[in-house]
């Protein structure tokens, strides 16, 4: 396994896949899932970790009262239940694709495992991206816990900054091109669509912020 061939992720990290390696591609295949599919459930059994190749998956669970609560929602490049390469047996969470093209490089754990003892530099970053993501799911359940709405969207778009933000060389403004919609952001920060609208209405005449669809202007004498 001298040849590593790693996806190119969007934001966080370069993650491998089985599919590249002789010794796993002839049993390796690739997932595909239409929107409101899922992935698993909450209470299935654990046995696979799974890499996007392309389109949007959302984490989330269901609370005693059987409202949504949505954990995350990730792009191509990412990884989830990564859970199960550190000992979970059933699974505590949901993910359902949320879009009509998402393709899934699932890796059995077994092979995981195989992969990280072989290779030790691989091993490292996957440690090293599970950590990342507990740190941040414990930051955002901070910020939904102890935050009121518009604190969460600033906070949040100071993460898509992190995330996705580059400079504008002409005027400074940080620019963020992200992969999510409006309805993906209110899931993210716990409230509605129309009150995400407000807020981000609210930002823009306070000259905070411009934005459209898939792009979101930081004004460099705010940020």
């Amino acid at each position: 396994m001298k040849s590593l061939w790693f996806f190119d992720d969007v934001n966080l990290f370069k993650v491998l896949c089985p599919h590249k390696f002789k010794a796993y591609k002839s049993d390796h295949d690739f997932d595909a899932y239409k929107k409101k599919d899922y992935i698993y459930f909450e209470e299935d059994s654990a046995n696979k970790v799974y890499l996007i190749e392309k389109g949007k998956v959302k984490i989330g669970y269901y609370s005693e009262e059987g409202n949504e609560v949505v954990k995350a929602i990730l792009t191509r490049g990412e990884l989830f239940g990564e859970t199960a390469i550190l000992g979970e047996s059933v699974r505590e969470e949901f993910a359902q694709s949320i879009d009509n093209s998402t393709s899934i490089c699932p890796i059995g754990v077994d092979t995981m495992h195989d992969l990280m003892r072989d290779n030790q530099t691989f091993s490292f970053k996957i440690y090293k991206v599970i950590g990342f993501k507990l740190k941040k799911l414990e930051r955002r359940l901070q910020l939904l816990l102890f935050k009121d709405a518009k604190t969460r969207l600033i906070e949040f778009l100071d993460e898509l900054c992190a995330d996705y933000g580059y400079d504008c060389e002409k005027t400074g403004d940080k620019v963020i091109q992200h992969p999510y919609t409006q309805k993906d952001i209110a899931s993210l920060i716990g409230t509605s669509r129309p009150t995400l609208n407000i807020l981000l209405n609210e930002l823009k005449e306070e000259q905070v912020i411009e934005f459209t669809r898939k792009e979101i202007r930081i004004h460099k004498n705010i940020a």
